[in-house]
């Protein structure tokens, strides 16, 4: 089948294949892994530092790595850039902390971590505010300023430009999963026994933790009672020893639908289905339950933050590239990085937004964006996340 040769062949393409997608929160213990792997590399800091006319250095999501965005700021500015793709969020702020600050001029992370960690502790720098407010009230409406997540907790100070974001919840076969119902019931299709062995897992660890807390009925990002940890264990060992297929790699959970193995799964989105739904494989539908335990919304909507880190060898355009970001052909190529399409928000730019082709927004199925974004709760750091890891770890072990 043409569709399952050319899945196939994206499935080359995925980042983030075998470490997962935007690992947002991780054990203490694998952090402290972290930081002793983040010592060789602190080392080299200093040399760099000291090396004349050095690359800009942009520790980051998969997205700014994309060569079309390096080779336009070569052609801009005659400077070339070294690019890392994270491990995931925590262990980049972790690698921050160890000494990498004399590493990295930009770091492209998730929403919470500027605010909470990185700015607190030194890691990054604020902004000047009469050059980068400007770009905020350009954006979409909902990063109006003062946007909370770009800001210090004091709101004193702007702490990065906003760019990607997305809702990141389920998928399901559209020819068997109405996506209205889809909508309706939510997480309860998954706790639905005549979806047992219908359904996938894409093993996005981090991910699955904040959904199972969905299924559970408990918000994912308050603290947990004792009878809310028993039923997120209940919840977890029902979902992973049910489940037909689990991997961490998107394109064998969209070849699943295709061949008739499973008709939905979780965690994904718009992330994991636009290259295929541009290949004409419309079914593949992002789903953003309508209601949950979250505040009352059933989705989680992630925001991508870039700011400057706090590199005591400046580089001198580290600012010019924040900006530049924000204008229409790097963030057209941003939003097509690596061939993962996903919306920005400087689409609100009438010149942006019509660089879009009607497949592409059929692809990103923006008809029901403001929809996804309205019943999602912004992403947060998970509290309990080591005990519920543990949980699910424990029943990813013992699946039957």
């Amino acid at each position: 089948m043409r569709d399952i040769r050319r899945l196939q062949q994206l499935a080359r393409r995925n980042p983030v294949r075998d470490m997962g997608l935007r690992s947002m929160a991780m054990t203490r213990r694998r952090l402290m892994a972290g930081i002793g792997a983040a010592g060789t590399l602190a080392a080299a800091g200093p040399r760099l530092a000291l090396a004349q006319d050095r690359p800009l250095a942009l520790l980051t999501w998969d997205a700014y790595a994309d060569p079309r965005l390096l080779e336009l700021w070569r052609e801009k500015t005659g400077e070339t850039v070294k690019t890392e793709i994270h491990i995931s969020d925590p262990t980049s702020v972790n690698r921050l902390r160890a000494g990498e600050t004399s590493v990295w001029d930009f770091i492209n992370i998730n929403n919470p971590w500027a605010r909470t960690q990185l700015w607190p502790e030194g890691l990054i720098r604020d902004l000047p505010q009469d050059r980068f407010q400007p770009l905020y009230e350009a954006m979409m409406p909902k990063f109006a300023p003062p946007y909370h997540w770009a800001m210090s907790q004091d709101g004193e100070h702007l702490l990065g430009v906003v760019q990607r974001y997305e809702t990141f919840d389920f998928v399901v076969n559209s020819d068997v999963i109405s996506p209205e119902l889809a909508k309706n019931e939510g997480w309860d299709l998954f706790n639905n026994p005549d979806f047992s062995q219908r359904y996938g897992i894409l093993a996005y660890e981090d991910w699955n933790v904040m959904d199972i807390c969905m299924g559970a009925g408990v918000h994912p990002f308050k603290p947990k009672s004792d009878e809310d940890i028993a039923k997120f264990e209940a919840t977890a060992k029902r979902w992973i020893d049910n489940a037909k297929l689990i991997t961490t790699d998107f394109v064998q959970l969209n070849l699943g639908i295709i061949n008739g193995e499973i008709d939905l799964y979780f965690t994904g989105g718009t992330y994991t289905t636009t290259s295929a739904r541009l290949e004409g494989v419309s079914n593949l539908h992002a789903v953003t339950p309508s209601s949950g335990p979250a505040d009352g919304k059933g989705g989680i909507n992630w925001i991508e933050l870039n700011s400057a880190v706090a590199n005591p060898n400046e580089h001198p355009h580290a600012l010019d590239f924040l900006a530049w970001i924000a204008e229409v052909e790097p963030a057209w190529i941003i939003a097509h990085g690596n061939g993962n399409l996903q919306p920005v928000a400087q689409m609100a730019d009438p010149e942006l937004f019509a660089k879009f082709t009607s497949e592409e927004l059929e692809a990103l199925q923006w008809d029901e964006f403001d929809e996804r974004i309205a019943n999602a709760v912004e992403f947060d750091i998970v509290p309990d996340y080591d005990r519920l890891y543990d949980i699910y770890s424990a029943a990813m072990r013992t699946r039957q």
